[in-house]
Formats: structure tokens, C-alpha cells, sequence
């Protein structure tokens, strides 16, 4: 049986015709005949010619799934080039996988949804006349800027851990707006708690308070648009 290094199982990646080869616990899998990996990535974010145990331990399916598909060699072991990482925390994320791909993902949804609200509830308010709606939009401003330095936390910890915190083009973009967006959606707050006015008696400030409630969500989505790349990578 074939034996692979990180250099040779590359060459397997289902470009110009090659076989589609993945790894897991040092055995390397041909998958050329699943459907699921005819554009040699799975799910448009797991990439072939590269060991995906981690991957697989964090995904909903288990590895029993490679067993339908021939074992075509094995992965020698080789030098990690991941970063040393504390005992503590590898023991952590071996006892519980679902934390090497789950936490980003699941905390920066609180953000976007807190401060797309705070944006709509404003204009129900303006349409309407309804001061609730003015005070849930502040309540709500209030949680996207309590659950953003969190996003911006679990984001730093996922790009450490599974990209090696190399200066990746769309990860650049997604801190220097994130720091943005917090620092705008703070300014919005602190704004709106010393004036709580500024929507009722409708003034030129008023706009710019508007101006810069509006942009959050474009932060946001910038943000989210660019996540979303690294997530499920556009194919050409």
C-alpha cells in the first residue's frame, strides 16, 4: 500500500482528471466515486489531497462514512506545521471537537441579528410614531454591542487554530471592519443613552444618528460576506 506525505497526498485534489484522495488517522481514502466530492471539495469548504481528521471529528457525520470507499495507501507522520498549542487547550479540543469549527460560527449570529433590529425597529419607529419601537431598536443596539467583542473574540481564536493565523486577504477585511463596527455601534449607543431625544424632536443630528445606524448593518454585512467565502469559497 502506498505510502503519502502532505506533499504527495496534494497531488490528489480532482483537478485536470487526478483521483480525489483524503486522509484520516493515517489512512489515505480514494472518494473519486462520491458524488459529494466531484469538484474534489466537499460541501464547497473541505478541500481533497489534505488529512481532514480534524475536520471530520468536528463534522455531523462520523468517518464511518469513508469506509464505503477504498483505502488506496497511508499518511506518514510528519513534522505539524500547526503552532504548539497549551495541553490543556489540545486535550479540550479533543474531548470536544465541536469547539475547533462551532464557536465563531455560532456566536457571531447574535450581532447580526441585534444590530439588523436595532436598524429596523428605528424606521418602524420613524413609520409608526411608536416610541416602544425606539426604545426595543436601543435595547437591541445594546446587545449587538455586547455580543460583537465576542465575535471578534471566537474570530481570532478559529483563525489561530484552523488557518494558522496566516494574513489571509478576507480576514484582514473582517477585522478592520469588525473593530469598525464595534467602535461605530458603541458610538451609536453612548449617543442614543445621552440623547434619548435625538429620534423624537427630528433634527439635522438626527440624521447623522440615522447615517450611522444604517451603516452597522452594512459593516455587518461585509463582514458576514467575506466569513462566508472562507466558509463555502466561491467556485470559479
Amino acid at each position: 500500500m502506498r505510502e503519502f506525505d502532505g506533499d504527495s497526498l496534494k497531488e490528489f485534489d480532482g483537478k485536470d482528471g487526478k483521483p480525489v484522495y483524503v486522509a484520516h488517522q493515517g489512512k489515505v481514502y480514494d472518494v473519486s466515486a462520491s458524488r459529494l466530492w466531484k469538484t474534489g471539495t466537499h460541501m464547497k469548504r473541505h478541500p481533497s489531497g489534505k488529512d481532514l481528521t480534524s475536520d471530520i471529528s468536528a463534522a455531523p457525520h462520523g468517518a464511518e462514512v469513508l469506509l464505503r470507499y477504498p483505502q488506496v495507501g497511508v499518511l506518514k507522520e510528519g513534522k505539524s506545521p500547526e503552532r504548539a498549542m497549551p495541553a490543556r487547550l489540545e486535550n479540550l479540543l479533543k474531548k470536544y471537537p465541536i469547539l475547533r469549527r462551532h464557536p465563531h460560527p455560532m456566536v457571531v449570529h447574535f450581532p447580526i441579528v441585534f444590530i439588523f433590529s436595532a436598524l429596523l425597529f428605528n424606521f418602524l419607529y420613524l413609520l409608526s410614531g411608536h416610541r416602544p419601537f425606539e426604545v426595543t431598536a436601543l435595547h437591541c443596539l445594546g446587545g449587538g454591542v455586547l455580543f460583537t467583542p465576542l465575535g471578534i473574540v471566537t474570530g481570532f481564536f478559529t483563525w489561530w487554530l484552523n488557518y494558522l493565523a496566516k494574513p489571509i486577504r478576507g480576514v484582514k477585511i473582517k477585522i478592520s471592519c469588525s473593530l469598525i463596527l464595534l467602535a461605530a455601534a458603541l458610538s451609536a449607543l453612548i449617543w442614543r443613552l445621552v440623547s434619548p431625544e435625538v429620534l423624537v424632536s427630528f433634527h439635522g443630528s438626527s440624521l447623522i444618528y440615522l447615517a450611522l445606524i444604517f451603516s452597522l448593518p452594512v459593516l455587518v454585512t461585509i463582514i458576514g460576506w467575506y466569513g462566508a467565502k472562507m466558509t463555502f469559497p466561491i467556485e470559479e
